[in-house]
């Protein structure tokens, strides 16, 4: 812990940040007016996942820390899509 370096955010950056994930709020809630059909899950988990992304990256700090933690949160959400495209799987073919 002592030999970790400080890093310190200005404030604006959060602001964007926080900007991006209320657009993204809005826009995931204005992808279920528009009639994608099959899509619209698609559309809805792609904005999730971006929110996702950017909450990791700046609010939780993972961009600051060691390539371990990156890598092990990049398998986490490997393992994540492989449950979600199984699920989609045995949704598909019943």
């Amino acid at each position: 812990m002592e030999n970790e370096k400080h890093h310190i955010v200005p404030y604006k950056i959060y602001f964007y940040i926080l900007i991006a994930l209320i657009t993204f709020t809005f826009m995931s809630i204005g992808i279920t007016k528009i009639n994608l059909g099959e899509y619209s899950v698609l559309g809805a988990m792609i904005f999730a996942t971006i929110k996702s992304i950017l909450v990791l990256t700046w609010f939780m700090h993972l961009k600051f820390d060691q390539p371990f933690l990156r890598f092990m949160v990049g398998f986490v959400f490997l393992v994540f899509l492989a449950v979600i495209f199984i699920t989609f799987l045995d949704y598909y073919f019943r």
